[in-house]
């Protein structure tokens, strides 16, 4: 039996209204992560080539879907933190990413790996990606890349019923694996990113363009408040 969705909504249908209030300019994606001992869902392929995290988001805003074992996983930054293998020596140490020259020196790429959020090594075997509208199972979060005004509307939208501030975390790299993907999982609170190293080099994202990640079981409540948002602040914000 196909997964129903969330409320009264399946995914389809999620996807419809948020490509509508929000304008996207593409789909919005899911993405699951498989634990290890959890079954691999059926209807979905593996890339040809190995393929990165982030270069799977792209593709997958674009309509495609993929089933990404980890031996499939082209970067070992990224599949590390997803928990899908280990993590080597000189990432750990900081010397892969001093070497690209965005830190003065290897203790200080070394504390931003220290710090990130991770997975388990071991503890994952796959991910799987594609347009929400066509996942018939349950994703863990759902990612948005689009311009600065479109993604704003995602602060409101989750402060929508119990107010406070958003706070986000993000760093020089990883805006998909960690700031899109897993700690929106761990925090159960919308991460945004403005982009990273990897992900510009790597993927057709635009200059203009960032990137948002929304736990699933949040999005009920956050297309509720959206829905109530959209035809009176949105609609005066953007008709200025």
């Amino acid at each position: 039996m196909d997964f129903q969705g969330v409320g009264n909504m399946n995914n389809a249908e999620i996807s419809e209204k948020l490509v509508k209030m929000l304008e996207l300019r593409y789909e919005p994606v899911a993405v699951k992560i498989i634990r290890k001992g959890e079954k691999i869902p059926d209807g979905f392929k593996e890339p040809e080539t190995n393929i990165r995290h982030c270069q799977s988001i792209m593709r997958a805003r674009k309509g495609e879907s993929f089933v990404i074992p980890a031996s499939k996983h082209a970067c070992v930054v990224g599949a590390s933190s997803l928990g899908l293998v280990p993590i080597p020596p000189k990432v750990k140490e900081g010397e892969f990413h001093a070497n690209i020259g965005m830190f003065d020196c290897s203790d200080a790429a070394a504390n931003m790996i220290n710090q990130r959020s991770e997975f388990e090594e071991g503890s994952t075997i796959a991910t799987v990606v594609g347009p929400l509208k066509d996942f018939d199972i349950e994703p863990d979060v759902v990612i948005l890349v689009d311009v600065p005004e479109t993604l704003y509307w995602l602060v409101p939208a989750a402060t929508f019923f119990e107010g406070g501030r958003q706070a986000f975390s993000t760093a020089a790299f990883q805006a998909t694996c960690v700031d899109s993907t897993i700690i929106p999982i761990v925090s159960g609170n919308v991460n945004m990113s403005l982009g990273c190293f990897g992900c510009r080099r790597s993927t057709d994202i635009r200059n203009d363009e960032m990137i948002a990640g929304i736990p699933y079981e949040n999005l009920e409540k956050m297309i509720e408040a959206l829905e109530k948002i959209h035809e009176g602040p949105m609609q005066k914000a953007r008709q200025k």
